[in-house]
């Protein structure tokens, strides 16, 4: 077998992967594997019987969109990703993805703050205590 073939939990060689075999995997339902050839995110192999072959290639790709994902990357910007040439372009998409997911993590931060003004407020009603208006106010400027 061929060195780009999947491997099996022991490290050996198991062949071309089928598409149940690779959502099962990775625990995802095939219509996703399926939606992500469609995106050009995935270009598996085909037999005879134009069924899909995936290769050790292609699950290093699976994984690699999964935790894009996790960080929150769109499909178009994980594709502009994994199919842009180029290392330089590549970063250009990352600097602006980190500039998005600053802006995320600064309005979460806020919304925890607010959150956290409500719970340690002493009010009965807290939207009526004058320290959490003032922190809503700064959220909505």
């Amino acid at each position: 077998m061929k060195s780009s073939e999947p491997r099996t939990p022991d490290g050996g060689e198991c062949g071309p992967m089928g598409i149940g075999g690779l959502a099962e995997r990775f625990g995802l339902a095939t219509h996703v594997l399926r939606h992500w050839e469609t995106m050009g995110l995935l270009a598996p192999a085909r037999d005879a019987a134009n069924r899909r072959r995936y290769r050790t290639a292609d699950l290093t790709r699976v994984a690699v969109i999964l935790r894009a994902k996790e960080a929150g990357l769109p499909l178009d910007t994980i594709r502009a990703l994994v199919t842009t040439a180029g290392a330089v372009n590549r970063r250009d998409i990352l600097h602006e993805e980190a500039e998005v997911l600053r802006s995320r993590i600064a309005a979460a931060q806020a919304s925890l703050a607010l959150i956290e003004c409500a719970l340690g407020c002493d009010h009965e009603d807290f939207t009526r205590c004058a320290h959490f208006r003032l922190a809503a106010d700064r959220m909505s400027s």
